[in-house]
């Protein structure tokens, strides 16, 4: 099951793909992490979806990582009398906390927090902004607007804020019942939907307590102006297009996209790029130009993992869509132009040791022309560090422990083996022979480059290099 390429592809679960053969069928076509929707999933089929990917896991012997992805808050306007009614540019037309159906000029928003944090001159954008409607006058009970544009308003359409902060957090009641169900069936790691400052990752990690990873969604205006603050507090980084294009013009999405990607590969954090990568896949078996050239911007950017949402969870090509992007990403790390434009985004190192042991392995590698960098990390900090140098020789990244191969199978290309411990360095260096070999990283006679941190199952402590040369016996013969 060893991947050709470097990115990994995060693939969504649902009715099209929910079955263990299906499940198996979409990580053999190239799928290195499931998301599982709470949005669609309740507790009982979240479970059973976790249950399946582990028996597929164990059944090919590779690991495999789940991400739970967190509704958030959800926000919607109320009824009307007639089910939808029709505006006018320029009218009046007012949200309240009155719980009578709505009309022609009003409607109930059942959202107290965006009433009192709604000011004069903020946007409020209806029905993925098909509606676009201007505060004009506000109380803290009620938000009087100007019809901008659109023309139609229906019943429990969505609400976006672009310019309002609201003060309650990320998490709903919904959100941590949900949080509560993922992490007891030890999903490895959880998206958090809408965030809009650093302090929102703050109730989440609290709750988690290391039992899962964090991952912040990008998808808010709030969330791009505080965007070094939010990468520092999160593990990885989901740049979350769809509702960025609701409450940014979508001219500007591209350009976050790549801002989003880079910061997270100078601090070394993962990245993945999501929706509607290929699209047209959910009716259609072939995606488009367009959708091709979307997939590999995202690639050549360095991203770690692009992202399949309803091509996978509902349309009627899971696998073919899933095969896809595999093929799409393999052959863009083939393109002669992907090591220059990979090389001349590789951010400088920090002043730590394990970021100055990751560049030496990476420049050693390349100078002596290594079959493989071979990373033994406990924790997965050094196997990220090694990620974020973005070397031109494989990565191979050896765990005693379960949990870190499986939160590692998200990171840039790292291929993760579960192993015993090592009782000291010669038998770890043994290891990594015997393993690369066995892999398909390296034959006898070949080098190898080894990382990790001394004493051995230390955090963030990488600082020993060694190069090892593979004797007959696929050991060390060093």
């Amino acid at each position: 099951m060893r991947r050709n390429r470097s990115v990994k592809i995060l693939a969504t679960l649902g009715p099209a793909s929910s079955e263990e053969r299906q499940i198996a069928e979409l990580h053999k076509a190239g799928a290195d992490v499931f998301r599982i929707n709470m949005s669609h999933a309740d507790h009982d089929l979240m479970r059973e979806l976790v249950a399946r990917i582990r028996k597929v896991e164990a059944e090919l012997g590779r690991p495999i990582g789940i991400l739970a992805d967190i509704q958030g808050p959800k926000l919607r306007v109320g009824k009307f009398k007639e089910g939808s009614v029709d505006l006018e540019i320029g009218q009046e037309f007012t949200l309240d906390n009155n719980e009578e159906p709505g009309g022609a000029t009003r409607v109930y928003l059942p959202h107290p927090e965006i009433l009192e944090a709604v000011e004069v001159g903020h946007r409020l954008l209806i029905d993925d902004g098909r509606l676009f409607l201007e505060c004009i006058e506000t109380d803290g009970l009620m938000v009087k607007t100007r019809v901008v544009a659109g023309t139609k308003i229906s019943d429990r359409k969505g609400v976006s804020l672009p310019d309002t902060t609201l003060k309650t957090g990320a998490l709903t009641e919904k959100d941590r019942s949900d949080l509560d169900a993922v992490l007891e069936a030890d999903v490895d790691w959880v998206a958090l939907s809408f965030i809009q400052r650093p302090s929102d990752l703050a109730e989440a990690r609290k709750i988690a307590k290391g039992r899962a990873l964090l991952m912040a969604k990008i998808e808010k205006p709030q969330a791009v102006e505080r965007l070094d603050e939010i990468i520092e507090l999160s593990d990885a980084i989901m740049v979350a297009r769809g509702d960025l294009g609701v409450e940014l013009p979508l001219e500007e999405v591209p350009g976050i996209q790549k801002r989003i990607t880079r910061a997270c590969r100078r601090a070394g954090k993962p990245v993945v790029v999501a929706t509607q990568m290929l699209e047209s896949m959910i009716s259609a078996p072939v995606p488009t130009r367009a959708e091709v050239s979307d997939v590999s911007i995202a690639v050549f950017e360095g991203a770690d993992a692009v992202m399949l949402s309803a091509e996978s969870a509902a349309g009627k090509y899971p696998v073919d869509a899933v095969a896809t992007m595999d093929r799409i990403a393999i052959q863009v790390e083939k393109d002669p132009l992907y090591p220059g434009i990979i090389f001349a985004q590789r951010p400088e190192p920090e002043a730590t040791g394990a970021d100055a042991v990751s560049l030496a392995a990476r420049q050693m590698a390349e100078t002596l022309d290594v079959a493989v960098i071979v990373t033994y990390t406990a924790t997965g900090t050094t196997g990220l560090r090694a990620a974020r140098e973005r070397p031109r020789i494989p990565l191979l990244a050896l765990s005693p422990i379960t949990r870190t191969a499986r939160r590692l199978s998200l990171a840039w290309g790292l291929h993760c083996v579960v192993t015993e411990d090592a009782q000291d360095l010669d038998d770890m260096v043994d290891k990594a022979c015997r393993i690369a070999v066995e892999q398909g990283y390296a034959v006898a006679g070949q080098k190898l480059i080894v990382t990790a941190g001394v004493p051995l199952r230390q955090p963030g402590a990488t600082n020993m290099l060694r190069i090892a040369y593979i004797g007959s016996d696929g050991l060390s013969a060093v």
